[in-house]
């Protein structure tokens, strides 16, 4: 089984049936909820990054050099990682999928500002993405990356078996939105991320779970919390 844990926000750690080490959206040394600190990371494959925002990257740089982790991300935030001395990445753009030793990758639409944290000159804007994951073992996984509820989410019905999906509001889509969009997605299992980090993202998962229904069963982890699927 793989197994994936949060460290909240939208950080995550999966760990396929493989061994595969592949870390979501690297935020963990001033993340008041991280269970780990980036130093704690010394074993990683991949790290796969949503967007420059720094509460999804700030720590990638320091992670991908200090564990030589591929970043896998738009052609422009990897492009900036490599520029700052970061060894192994691989560019995509949304649409774009490829066929890594774990298994596919393909980056999503998902509607949210971008900026790169440490682009001084602004020199690398780019997009938010979000990631559709086929694992070798069949497993398929989504992670949203930031976003508003978008149409082309009904486009992944019956492609997914998990989605971590942000309910924290004011920067992404809430509660009721998140649970849309598990109604046109259709996953067997959603994990609500982005939430509860700061005052502004104050969400009551549970009641999460309620606007969901019988849709799909909802875990809701605790930072340094685990599922298996």
């Amino acid at each position: 089984m793989a197994t994936l844990t949060w460290h909240g926000h939208s950080c995550f750690t999966l760990v396929t049936d493989e061994g595969t080490r592949i870390m979501f959206d690297p935020w963990l040394d001033e993340n008041p909820k991280a269970d780990i600190k980036a130093k704690d990371v010394k074993e990683l494959d991949y790290l796969l990054v949503s967007h420059g925002h720094f509460d999804h990257f700030a720590d990638c740089i320091k992670i991908a050099k200090q564990t030589d982790a591929t970043v896998i991300s738009t052609f422009e935030l990897v492009s900036f990682c490599q520029q700052e001395g970061v060894k192994n990445g691989h560019g995509m753009n949304i649409g774009g999928g490829y066929p890594f030793p774990f298994g596919r990758v393909k980056l999503t639409p998902a509607l949210h500002t971008g900026s790169i944290e440490g682009d001084k000159e602004g020199a690398f804007t780019t997009d938010c993405t979000g990631f559709l994951l086929n694992l070798n073992s069949g497993q398929r996984l989504y992670h949203s990356g930031d976003t508003a509820l978008i149409m082309d989410m009904q486009l992944l019905r019956g492609q997914v078996d998990v989605a971590l999906l942000p309910i924290g509001d004011n920067f992404t889509m809430g509660p009721e939105d998140a649970a849309r969009a598990v109604e046109m997605i259709e996953p067997r299992t959603v994990i609500p991320m982005h939430y509860a980090t700061f005052p502004l993202l104050v969400q009551d998962a549970d009641e999460f779970r309620k606007q969901v229904g019988g849709r799909a069963t909802v875990e809701v982890l605790e930072p340094g919390g685990s599922y298996e699927f």
